[in-house]
Formats: structure tokens, sequence, C-alpha cells
């Protein structure tokens, strides 16, 4: 069990939380041969992900690179001794020559902004996949996905799991099956090893359900209840079992859930920022049973239940906000359950 702090103050200390890998990923990574890329290296996620590699190859005392690759490189990354490329994953020739790594973690997607740009939305989500997946044959994949892929759930049928048919709703939903389908097919032709990761949802501090909730409570902004829950998961313990799940990769692909163990009330948890920080939610609707909800109990068989409850991502929220913590002004839009973002 990770040390976790009282509080989180400041941008670098919570990089520092988000990104550490934990003793099974350690020996999970140690237990692979190759180098490990993460593709789509920016966005919310991405960083994590490379800074929380590179940290388990040393811990483990390997002597392999990580590669960020995006479109825009973070000099931090590069900074912390990750090996930063530049390149259009939406160009096959400059894709077929990164290195050749044999453990991918694929980031690449787009979402807001797909409601008219929907074939930019549809190029990135699938195409891009579709070029990867051609470059790296003997490459394993751990490729992220999202739970929005399922039909939106009753609250009653404990959340989707890996079994349900999928059933997304727009487009932006539509083109994430397109992207695993992309995948499926090299997996089943290919012989490609590939497994899914349909995330629900990831938070920290700076972004994230949690962080939309807490925001709409300090700010005394309505919440709407009409969707009343969801199910999140800390971003360290997310990166954690994707970096994990590299050695569970197969042919034909296999899909996993991840999220949290438990569905929570959005309701509740904005009454428990109120307490907090001594604001009175205001609400608006009321619950109508429905969300974007799995069931990842076959994940937290495999990697055990994440690390960092969610109570304790609150209280760290509410200090953050307390503290005037920086945002990444990226609301989830969690509320949706018509697909158009």
């Amino acid at each position: 069990m990770p040390h976790l702090p009282a509080s989180i103050d400041t941008p670098e200390q919570l990089e520092d939380c988000l990104s550490l890998p934990y003793e099974e990923t350690v020996q999970a990574l140690r237990g692979l041969d190759g180098d490990i890329m993460v593709l789509g290296a920016s966005g919310k996620m991405g960083p994590t992900v490379a800074r929380m590699a590179q940290r388990a190859v040393r811990q483990a005392g390997q002597d392999r690179k990580v590669y960020a690759v995006s479109r825009n490189p973070s000099r931090e990354l590069a900074a912390a001794g990750i090996h930063t490329i530049a390149c259009d994953l939406l160009d096959p020739d400059a894709v077929k020559e990164l290195p050749r790594a044999k453990n991918i973690i694929y980031m690449v997607g787009r979402k807001f902004g797909s409601k008219g740009a929907e074939h930019l939305t549809w190029a990135t989500n699938v195409l891009a996949a579709g070029y990867a997946a051609a470059a790296f044959p003997d490459a394993r994949f751990a490729a992220f996905s999202t739970g929005c892929v399922y039909p939106v759930m009753h609250i009653g049928s404990g959340g989707a799991t890996e079994d349900e048919p999928p059933a997304p709703i727009g487009e932006y939903a539509q083109s994430c099956l397109g992207r695993e389908r992309a995948f499926d097919y090299y997996s089943e032709t290919h012989g490609l090893k590939v497994v899914h990761l349909r995330l629900n949802y990831s938070v920290e501090l700076r972004y994230g359900v949690l962080v939309d909730i807490a925001q709409k409570v300090w700010e005394q902004q309505p919440i709407n209840l009409t969707t009343g829950y969801a199910n999140v998961i800390w971003q360290g313990d997310a990166c954690n079992q994707a970096l994990q799940a590299l050695a569970l990769a197969d042919s034909p692909a296999r899909v996993l859930n991840l999220t949290g163990p438990e569905t929570i009330s959005i309701r509740r948890v904005a009454l428990e920022f109120g307490k907090l920080m001594d604001r009175e939610p205001v609400f608006v609707g009321e619950e109508n049973g429905f969300g974007y909800l799995s069931n990842a109990m076959r994940a937290n068989r495999l990697f055990g239940n994440p690390r960092v409850p969610v109570g304790q991502v609150i209280l760290w929220i509410a200090h953050w906000f307390q503290n005037q913590g920086v945002l990444l002004g990226k609301p989830t839009q969690f509320e949706t359950q018509d697909g158009q973002y």
C-alpha cells in the first residue's frame, strides 16, 4: 500500500504522486522484454504513464528505453530522461519510422469538439489505430478505450461487464469502438497482441468528474443530477493497471474495464464537498438512474482494488480548491447521455 500524503499542495507533488509505480508494476515490466513506448503521450494521462514507466524501469534496474510520442513532445518528459519524439500519428509513413518498441501503451484519441468535426474524430480514433497496429506487428498493445462504447446502464445493473455487447451512442463513442475494431482486425488476422482498456473515469486534482463536482460546489453553480451516478479511478491507479496490463495483451484481443469498485452518487459527493468547503451545493433535476457505469471486477481481480480510495481523493481536491490549485479547464461532460461532445 503506498503512503498517501495528508494533502497535495503543488503540481510537482501531484505529478510525483500520480506517477508512483507500484511494486506489482515494477515486477510486471521486469517480466517483459523490449522497450516501452507511449503513443499519444500528451493530454491528461499520457505524461503520467510515461513518467511512471520510466520510474518503474529505473526501479527494476533495467537498461531499456521509454519513448513518449506525440505531436508536441513535452520538455518536462525529456528532462526526466524519457526519449521524446515528435510525430504526426495520422501520417502512416512517419509512424513506420518510429523505434521498434515491443511494449506500447496506446493513448491516441479525440473526444471534445467532435460535434461539427466528426471527420477528424474518426480519423484520430480509427485511422491512427490502424496505422500503429500495422507498423508494430510484433508489439504488445495496451490500448486505451472508453466505457462509452457500452450503452448507458441503470444503477441496478451493477454496471456493464466486459461481456455487455457494445452499443455506442453518438459518433465519438462509435469511433472509439471503431478504434477497438481496427486493433481487432490486426489481432485476428496478423496475431497482434492487444488488450483494450475501457476506462471510466480517471480523476486527479486538476480535472475529472470529482473536480467538475467540486468546482460547481465551490462556485455555487447548479449541479444537474439527471446523471446521478458515476465510476471513477485515481489516475495513478489507472496508469499502474495499464502498465501491468501489457503482460495480458493477447490474440484475439482481450478487454478490461478500468475503474473503481464503487458507484459514486453525484449528490452525496457534492454534499461531502459542501461540508469540506463550507459551501451549500445547488442541485437541479432528479436522478434518472442511468449513466456510463462499468463493472471492473475482472480487472480488480487481476490487479487488486485501486490503492487510492475515492474518499481520499475528495479530501485532496477540497484542499486543492481551498488553496487555489491550478485546474486544467477540461470538464468531462460526464452528465452527457446523448453522446454529443
